[in-house]
């Protein structure tokens, strides 16, 4: 993917290295009331346990991730307009560890992941080097079809969609979203390279339910799929990459 040089988003909130509120639990509250009892300001304690923000980092996997945003944000921006509607555009949160969102707390073992109650998607980078090593899923465009999936959370959000048919329906209505996006994004600005709707494919393959699965356990459940199969996942990207119109991704055409 084309992406040096071209415009970053600045809804990313780099949350890398932050510590989360209540860190300190109840032992750090007891050893604030002493110190406030010795004469001492108890909120230089307290203060010690709730979250600072770090400074966004410029790297090049950050300013990339920028970059995919801005593009999706270029995207649904045009499409709700089409539609008559208006896009709310989400922030994307990169944490390390452990993140806490409006739905709850969450570590890095969750995998990237779309709060609808603050409306806010969350990516532990080190993510991405499973991806790569473990699940053999490499690319930049690998990466990139990772945030357009969890953004497809965000547009089902916006459009009303999201809690509605099966699990796996909405999570292969995601993956189409993401192939709609990948479309528009090469139509409009020709940054795609040669290789990387592959890419993409072979990430959906990569996070099917049979194939982690398989991976895991050494066996296979169909009916505890929650996302959907790696041939379901590529046909879904592949549905939304040959759509005009990403109205055609239909929640219910995979149950």
């Amino acid at each position: 993917m084309q992406w040096r040089g071209r415009r970053e988003s600045g809804n990313v909130v780099d949350r890398r290295g932050v510590k989360t509120a209540g860190a300190l639990g109840g032992g750090g509250i007891i050893l604030a009331i002493i110190y406030a009892l010795l004469g001492g300001d108890p909120s230089a304690i307290l203060n010690s346990s709730r979250e600072t923000a770090t400074v966004s980092s410029n790297d090049d996997q950050t300013r990339f991730l920028r970059v995919v945003l801005a593009d999706t944000e270029d995207v649904w921006n045009r499409a709700f307009q089409a539609a008559g509607r208006s896009y709310a555009e989400p922030n994307l949160v990169l944490f390390s560890g452990r993140v806490q969102s409006a739905c709850g707390t969450a570590t890095a073992a969750v995998g990237p992941f779309y709060c609808p109650g603050d409306q806010q998607l969350y990516l532990d980078t080190s993510f991405f080097n499973q991806l790569s090593g473990k699940l053999g899923a490499k690319g930049d465009f690998a990466q990139a079809y990772v945030i357009a999936h969890e953004i497809g959370h965000h547009v089902q959000n916006q459009l009303g969609l999201l809690s509605k048919g099966s699990s796996v329906a909405t999570e292969l209505q995601a993956d189409c979203l993401a192939g709609y996006w990948a479309h528009a994004t090469q139509s409009m600005k020709q940054t795609l390279d040669q290789g990387d709707v592959e890419e993409a494919l072979n990430a959906a393959s990569a996070v099917g339910d049979d194939a982690l699965q398989q991976a895991s356990q050494g066996y296979v459940v169909p009916d505890s799929f929650t996302h959907g199969s790696s041939r379901q996942r590529m046909a879904a990207f592949r549905q939304g990459f040959e759509a005009d119109d990403f109205r055609n991704c239909n929640p219910n055409a995979a149950g």
